[in-house]
């Protein structure tokens, strides 16, 4: 396999560099093989007791306080001290037991206080106080799973989802909610992963579950560990992989809840001083250089895989760790950032440790990287010198999205730049595309839905209405849609609701919202109601997700045909398939001509037809001959077709 250096002779001047980083991740790989301090660390039931471990170096005395004790701290539930900083209590099993709530309590020179543990599996909040405890979870019928998820997509048409805001009603959503009644509208519309926000638990609801405290913990708000295990089981069933926004690129500051500050000291699991606190994000930095933190960390990825099934990570702000800057007003345009003293070397060996394990224990798992600055590598095989994610996400696709809509005019619009902005990716590395995700959704930004049609969908989205603002936006949001997908590298992916054009923002109950969950939920009865058009929108993601899922599009690269500017017209072929889109706002055009492969094109679908909420323009299924090279095509204004080859003459 060809280095990156190799295959990019740009990368030369930085071979050493490149192989030392290389050599840095191998070299460590024994150390850390194993990675599994889960089972050795926190609370578990072993024969007849309890045996509960923690790592806490700077303590001077630790408690078990519950209610097996009143809270009370006493003698015979002290934590004794048996090496390595590590410490241990056993228990006999009448003091334990399904249900039972507990902390730690941890003195040390100069001061103690309330702790959980570092790996607790589960945490529960009370409702009146808010402050969360350990819960002892210890069914006595363990959960059985009935399937399991062995093939990888070829091309990940990915459903990006939320379980706290997945139901209608004004309330936090379940992992039931989820199961029942959005898991069979994300196979109806043919997305073959999901990949889940907010599992790892969070103490403040509006961090979207990135504040996260107990790295180890499923988030109780949404339901039980069974429940969640059963949500995954029928994904599975249904063919979907399931992955998880895993954060690993920072941790909450709270104390109480979690691992700031755990035994004491402010650099247990953190950088010294300021590199320990992350300027922007108001978070603890972890310290990828210690073994300690590195075995916490890759442990985390196991329990997860292993506990609950899991098929991969989407590995949140990886930007800012790798960085020592944390990438904050950085432009990224040298190689020269992407190896020099600017970078966190710990962090990256990090990354590369955690995706050779992801890979160890299942060689058919998914790994993203959401990564701003575009390192070199970060998306490479290993055996290429690379770090060795699967893929990365093609974030600036959806900010240029934003830019044009927002700073340019219809008429403005580049069909040459689109292109190249939709399909500039390195050739050695595969990335996941998207035209939005959920930060476009969250208060201070807007959908591209409510960007284009705004307050005009408080009032014009009924079917009867005539509304030019709503026939552009509904228009523009299709035609965004299928040529961000169509020129996606390796993957594509799409948030919860967006499909159908979900109105307004994303805002959790907070203070300055009268702690209100009107913003924090999908309408799901939008799409369904026959008389408004939002159905069309999901109809039109829905006939779009198959057909290139199921023709293999995203296989092999797209060819540019024609980027018109004067009229305005994007063409291009990809796997058989062209995508032949007018961008113009009035103009249709007659007997449009391009070059292409002679043979039979059959027109699959436009954005055009009606039950797409579209003019009816087209004839469905009609038959197009090119001959001479040249295929033409009526190409009515703001509407995409999408033709498929049907023979070779």
């Amino acid at each position: 396999m060809q280095k990156i250096y190799e295959s990019d002779p740009w990368l030369e001047p930085w071979k050493d560099a490149i192989e030392a980083r290389h050599s840095g991740i191998v070299n460590s790989w024994e150390k850390y093989s194993q990675a599994n301090a889960h089972l050795y660390y926190g609370l578990h039931k072993e024969k007849d007791s309890w045996v509960l471990r923690e790592w806490a170096p700077n303590a001077t005395k630790v408690y078990l306080i519950g209610d097996c004790n009143n809270w009370k701290r006493s003698p015979a539930f002290a934590l004794k001290p048996v090496g390595n900083g590590n410490w241990e209590l056993r228990l006999p099993l009448m003091f334990l037991s399904h249900g039972s709530l507990y902390k730690l309590w941890i003195e040390w020179p100069g001061g103690g206080g309330e702790r959980l543990p570092a790996y607790v599996t589960r945490a529960v909040q009370d409702p009146e106080t808010k402050a969360f405890a350990a819960q002892v979870w210890d069914p006595d019928k363990p959960y059985e799973w009935k399937h399991s998820f062995a093939r990888k997509p070829e091309a990940p048409f990915i459903y990006e989802c939320h379980i706290g805001m997945c139901c209608e009603e004004e309330r936090v959503g379940t992992f039931e909610d989820f199961r029942t009644k959005v898991l069979p509208r994300v196979h109806s519309l043919g997305y073959n992963t999901i990949q889940i926000m907010a599992l790892q638990e969070h103490p403040y609801y509006g961090s979207f579950g990135y504040q996260v405290s107990n790295f180890f913990a499923l988030s109780s708000r949404f339901g039980t560990p069974e429940q969640f295990k059963a949500l995954v089981d029928d994904a599975h069933a249904l063919g979907i992989a399931v992955i998880m926004d895993i954060v690993h690129s920072h941790s909450v500051i709270n104390e109480a809840e979690g691992l700031s500050r755990f035994d004491g000291r402010d650099d247990l699991y953190f950088y010294k001083g300021s590199a320990g606190y992350h300027p922007a994000w108001g978070s603890r930095c972890f310290d990828y250089g210690k073994p300690e933190v590195i075995n916490f960390l890759l442990s985390n990825c196991r329990y997860w895989m292993e506990e609950y099934n899991l098929d991969g990570f989407r590995f949140d702000g990886v930007t800012s760790m790798i960085y020592w800057d944390h990438g904050l007003g950085t432009d990224f345009g040298n190689y020269d950032l992407y190896f020099n003293r600017g970078v966190d070397e710990n962090a990256v060996r990090y990354l590369g440790l955690a995706n050779i394990l992801i890979h160890s224990i299942k060689p058919e798992a998914i790994t993203i990287a959401e990564d701003v600055s575009g390192m070199a590598g970060l998306a490479a095989p290993l055996k290429a010198c690379g770090v060795g994610f699967d893929y990365r996400m093609a974030m600036g696709v959806a900010d240029h999205w934003i830019k044009w809509i927002k700073e340019r005019s219809d008429e403005q619009w580049s069909m040459g730049e689109i292109w190249w902005e939709l399909t500039n990716k390195r050739a050695d590395e595969k990335t996941i595309s998207y035209a939005e995700c959920h930060d476009q959704a969250m208060v201070g930004d807007k959908t591209i839905a409510f960007r284009l049609m705004d307050k005009e969908m408080y009032y014009c989205m009924d079917k009867a209405s005539k509304n030019l603002v709503i026939d552009r936006g509904i228009a523009l949001h299709k035609m965004i849609r299928l040529a961000t997908a169509a020129t996606a590298g390796n993957g594509y992916l799409n948030f919860m609701g967006n499909e159908f054009g979900h109105p307004e923002w994303i805002d959790f109950p907070r203070e300055g919202n009268g702690w209100s969950y009107k913003y924090a939920r999908r309408q799901w009865s939008l799409p369904d109601n026959e008389l408004l058009r939002y159905g069309a929108l999901e109809a039109f993601d829905r006939e779009m997700v198959h057909f290139l899922e199921s023709r293999k599009v995203l296989s092999v690269p797209g060819v540019l045909l024609r980027a018109d500017e004067e009229k305005k017209v994007l063409i291009f072929c990809r796997q058989n398939v062209i995508f032949a889109l007018n961008f113009d706002p009035g103009r249709s055009y007659e007997n449009y001509g391009f070059e292409a492969e002679d043979g039979e094109w059959n027109l699959v679908f436009s954005s055009d037809e009606e039950r797409f909420n579209g003019f009816g323009r087209l004839a469905p299924g009609e038959k197009h001959i090119c001959t001479e090279h040249t295929l033409r095509l009526y190409l009515p204004c703001r509407c995409a077709l999408v033709l498929e080859k049907t023979n070779n003459k």
